[in-house]
């Protein structure tokens, strides 16, 4: 008698169980490593999709008309949607299945993308991109959940994460590069276009593959309440911050925004706190791994907005760079953190424990961001930015570590739950680096260029700002790191 390893269930063979239970086995691998690669090319496809924008932005406004100010909300839209649903997303995938909370957002991106690739005007393409954002929030919020619960044994959920974390860490150089080939060979409408096959490939795979979890229902945690307090407080929330350029931060629209976001955010606590079948179960947040790898989560983002943006703006708009030409700038970067996420990161975090890996990476992303407060106006990318993508391998080492440690503390039943929290905090860590850095820079270049430096002095000055805030704001995810986030269990294990 052997076992069928889709069905599970006994099945009947005539060649014993020493012949039978192998091929079971191997199946069960082909099929849990075809649900990593579904997922993870899902993740890079939603992640490279929040950077390929940002280098056919210009083509962009120029064949639809938009304005300057108008043109932010192609990135405004998705963000908004996409941070605010995330937690929502996670939790109805813990209650009705998180494969058919996958499988549905993918296929709400993949339409998205149809839409905005056939953008004949702002208005449209800017829908688009929100939906674009709905769609991504669904996939995201449980794809980390689904590998948690596929890959029970550590070194494999190691390798699974450090797998996926390489789509978060190096998806924007990757875009990059992707947007500025395919801006500049066909047009700006296939950065969009490209993502058809793509979700419908990851579609039809993911329906062989992926486990078929049904979850308890939405009676088990449909927290209505607590579910539009959160969506609306987040949505509000990031609302304020990117628009926190736009009015100021101490503006009677941010001032009063905030404290209604606030509110609402205070409300949702207070919610779950209380009800019987919390939309976020307050005890997730009371593992101190988790807690403190969101915060440290948050820190990180923000400040390495400054290193896949603002290092892009400086080679176009200071060293004369074309949209292909960044990319392939950029290259470096993603090829570094892939090597090292993909190749060194497991057996690290496996050996020497995450927190230790974490503390690592992070002092070397210190030293690319400290290095970039110095780039000169005649910066030579040998000597003055090929540094800066090489010590991105720091990317390669921290977020796979942090991963671990924000679904450490997660149960089962809370997988989706914890994969939502720590993609929310991801992308508040993104508006608030879009939002701060952006502003410190524009400011500053404004200044310089209002004391008479030519526009080049004046970008960089805005840009060495930024850099230098970026710095700070890793300082403190290192202090965080070190005082609050223990050592993990996993540090013990040796290969």
């Amino acid at each position: 008698m052997a076992v069928d390893a889709s069905q599970g269930r006994p099945s009947a063979t005539t060649s014993g169980p020493t012949t039978a239970e192998p091929t079971a086995s191997g199946a069960t691998a082909r099929r849990r490593g075809l649900a990593l690669a579904v997922i993870a090319a899902g993740m890079l496809t939603l992640t490279l999709d929040g950077s390929i924008v940002t280098v056919a932005m210009p083509t962009i406004q120029r064949d639809l008309g938009f304005t300057s100010a108008g043109l932010s909300w192609v990135v405004n839209a998705y963000l908004i949607a996409f941070g605010s649903l995330l937690l929502l997303a996670g939790r109805i995938g813990d209650l009705i299945g998180r494969t058919r909370v996958f499988l549905a957002g993918t296929a709400v991106f993949t339409v998205a993308s149809l839409l905005a690739g056939a953008a004949t005007t702002p208005a449209m393409l800017i829908a688009a991109r929100f939906l674009q954002g709905v769609g991504s929030a669904m996939a995201s919020a449980v794809g980390l959940g689904i590998l948690i619960t596929l890959f029970g044994e550590p070194r494999e959920r190691a390798r699974a994460i450090a797998v996926f974390s390489f789509t978060g860490a190096a998806g924007a150089s990757i875009g990059q590069v992707l947007g500025g080939i395919l801006t500049d060979a066909l047009s700006w409408h296939w950065i969009f276009f490209i993502n058809l096959p793509i979700g419908v490939a990851a579609l039809l795979v993911a329906r062989r593959v992926l486990p078929a979890d049904r979850g308890p229902g939405l009676a088990a945690g449909a927290d209505v309440i607590g579910a539009a307090l959160v969506t609306a407080g987040l949505m509000l929330g990031i609302y304020t911050v990117v628009k926190a350029e736009e009015y100021g931060w101490i503006s009677a629209p941010t001032l009063g925004l905030g404290a209604v976001a606030l509110a609402l955010l205070g409300a949702f606590v207070l919610r779950q706190a209380t009800t019987r079948t919390p939309l976020l179960p307050l005890r997730i947040l009371r593992s101190r791994s988790v807690a403190g790898a969101n915060l440290v989560q948050v820190l990180m983002v923000a400040a390495l907005f400054s290193f896949q943006i603002i290092v892009a703006l400086h080679l176009r708009h200071v060293l004369g760079y074309g949209a292909a030409e960044t990319g392939f700038a950029m290259l470096p970067a993603a090829v570094v953190i892939g090597g090292v996420s993909l190749g060194v990161s497991a057996r690290l975090n496996a050996r020497f424990g995450e927190r230790a890996v974490l503390l690592t990476g992070i002092v070397l992303l210190i030293g690319a961001l400290g290095f970039l407060t110095r780039i000169p106006v005649d910066a030579r990318y040998v000597t003055d930015v090929l540094p800066v993508m090489l010590l991105a391998a720091g990317f390669g080492l921290a977020l796979p570590a942090l991963t671990s440690l924000g679904m450490s503390g997660a149960g089962k039943d809370d997988a989706g739950l914890a994969s939502g929290v720590f993609n929310t905090t991801q992308q508040i860590g993104m508006a608030i680096g879009v939002a701060v850095l952006t502003t410190l820079a524009a400011s500053r270049t404004d200044r310089l260029l209002g004391e008479g430096h030519r526009r080049a002095e004046a970008l960089t000055g805005g840009y060495q700002l930024a850099f230098t805030v970026g710095t700070g704001l890793l300082v403190a995810a290192l202090a965080v790191a070190f005082l609050v986030l223990r050592p993990a269990g996993s540090a013990t294990t040796r290969p």
